[in-house]
């Protein structure tokens, strides 16, 4: 340790493993500071479960918008596994339990699936139209995550105007019920706006419409994978990469001040050693806006409420579907509980009266059919599988009287929307820990906050703001400076963050070296 550096790094999660590493390969002497026994924030992999070998990615689950060229940039070995299957949404549909199958690529199967479901082609050539335009849009934005802030002008004279208005200017909700008319698919295409915000689709801020640009825009295709090892596997990488390139990487030490003047930074945190302070000329905040500002000493900042219910599950075996489809395929995407478009509105007016949602809207992800890895030799053999679900419309405020009371009651209801598509009772298929209890973990926004630092567990700091600015002065040039000149946002609050993407981080870097 020494007691100056050029920068110091509050917070160990990806964004700033990764300012980090552009740092230190320039040659500025680098330190992060850690709160947490170890790097990566909520982007790990851990073993959830007593005496069972299984590593699950406890609270971010699949890579999208990490840009390729980071990953080149800071060497990192990654292996980030397509996904077979895009999506699959059971619903029963006039005393039928039937199944709407998304492949990636699309292909005859899905033209099939959506026939069956509505009856027709209409629907499925209303996708395809609208999912072409956004694949327009998302590889022109893509590209300018890792430049300086383009205006909205900018950035709208290369789209289609028509589909900027769309998306851009008017409520998503229009958009979809315009181009769509099945309650399930409507449904599968609002998800995406969803997942990590609170809003309705109608909502006139807009935050649904930010939510879903930044899940359709990742590398330009929008594409979500799976990362090989883990998601811990992403944030072991840039942990590696960062002390490669020679960044000081210290933990359990949870940081108690900040100060800085525009020249010079100071930081202090307590450890196991107790209390030190380091001086700097760059100070970068991989917390979220609300924790830095605590740590300025300011007061009357907002602090964010996050909005769902993460379930962490292990199976013995996977469940069979009462539509009869091959849950292998059926499991291998992202398989849908109860979003019809419909059931998300109705969900979201629950929460929004102070209700737990009675047929709460959930998504499932099971990584072991991708990447096996994460699991023992031996319980791969039985056939065991991870299954990790994202409850939406979970906001924190429905948890703040009770939380363990209120955990339960919304685990047991999720989990009883995921059972009423299965042949078979879900309890006969978990697995048991060491212990003899069901390998289940639940996990709200309280718990969320507890376990990583997240304010109000919201996971991405704060809602997510559109990559683009409408006046230059508005956001700095890159999106990561604040009101004082050494001192910048490099994690999720940052102007293009949210997700596991290390934009911010790499942002952050380039307002330093680029200056």
């Amino acid at each position: 340790m020494k007691d100056f550096y050029d920068v110091v790094i509050v917070g160990g999660g990806h964004n700033g493993l990764v300012a980090a590493t552009y740092l230190a390969q320039s040659g500025l002497s680098t330190l992060i500071l850690e709160q947490q026994a170890h790097t990566g924030g909520a982007a790990v992999s851990e073993r959830v479960f007593p005496g069972v070998d299984a590593r699950l990615s406890r609270y971010s689950y699949l890579v999208s918008l990490l840009p390729d060229k980071v990953v080149a940039d800071l060497g990192l070995a990654l292996d980030l596994r397509s996904r077979a299957v895009a999506s699959y949404t059971p619903v029963r549909r006039s005393g039928r339990d039937v199944g709407l199958m998304v492949e990636r690529p699309e292909g005859a199967v899905t033209r099939e699936s959506f026939r069956a479901l509505t009856g027709g082609d209409a629907e499925y050539e209303a996708w395809t139209d609208f999912y072409g335009s956004v694949s327009s849009l998302a590889e022109a934005v893509a590209p300018t995550l890792l430049e300086p802030l383009q205006t909205a002008a900018e950035v709208r004279a290369r789209v289609d105007s028509a589909l900027w208005d769309e998306l851009v200017e008017r409520p998503l909700g229009e958009t979809i019920e315009r181009r769509f008319t099945d309650d399930t698919v409507r449904g599968v295409v609002a998800t995406d706006a969803v997942i990590g915000t609170f809003a309705g689709l109608d909502d006139k801020s807009l935050i649904q419409n930010r939510c879903f640009l930044y899940h359709l825009i990742g590398n330009g295709t929008g594409e979500w994978r799976v990362p090989v090892g883990g998601m811990g596997a992403v944030t072991d990488a840039l942990a590696a990469a960062a002390r490669r390139a020679g960044a000081v990487l210290v933990t359990n030490s949870s940081v108690t001040d900040v100060e800085v003047d525009g020249v010079r930074g100071s930081v202090t945190w307590l450890g196991g050693d107790g209390e030190r302070s380091v001086d700097c000329s760059w100070v970068l905040s991989n917390v979220a806006p609300s924790t830095l500002a605590a740590l300025r000493g300011q007061s009357g900042v907002e602090k964010p409420e996050g909005s769902q219910l993460k379930i962490n599950l292990l199976l013995r075996r996977l469940p069979a579907l009462k539509s009869g489809d091959d849950p292998t395929r059926a499991f291998a995407g992202t398989f849908h509980i109860d979003e019809d478009y419909s059931q998300l509105e109705s969900a979201y007016q629950s929460a929004l009266g102070g209700e737990l949602p009675a047929v709460p809207p959930s998504e499932v992800y099971c990584h072991s059919l991708t990447d096996p890895t994460i699991l023992s030799p031996e319980l791969v053999a039985s056939g065991h599988q991870t299954l990790t679900v994202f409850g939406v419309h979970f906001p924190a405020r429905l948890f703040a009287s009770d939380n363990d009371a209120a955990r339960t009651e919304a685990t047991r209801r999720v989990l009883a929307g995921l059972e009423s598509y299965l042949a078979e009772p879900l309890e006969d298929c978990i697995a048991r820990d060491a212990d003899g209890n069901l390998c289940i973990e639940a996990k709200t926004p309280y718990d969320i906050e507890a376990s990583v630092g997240m304010p109000g567990g919201h996971i991405f700091h704060g809602d997510l703001q559109w990559p683009w600015v409408t006046d230059p002065a508005e956001a700095g040039r890159w999106g990561t400076e604040t009101d004082v000149a050494n001192l910048l946002i490099c994690g999720s609050g940052a102007r293009r963050g949210g997700a596991v993407s290390g934009l911010g981080g790499h942002n952050a870097a380039m307002t330093i070296l680029t200056r």
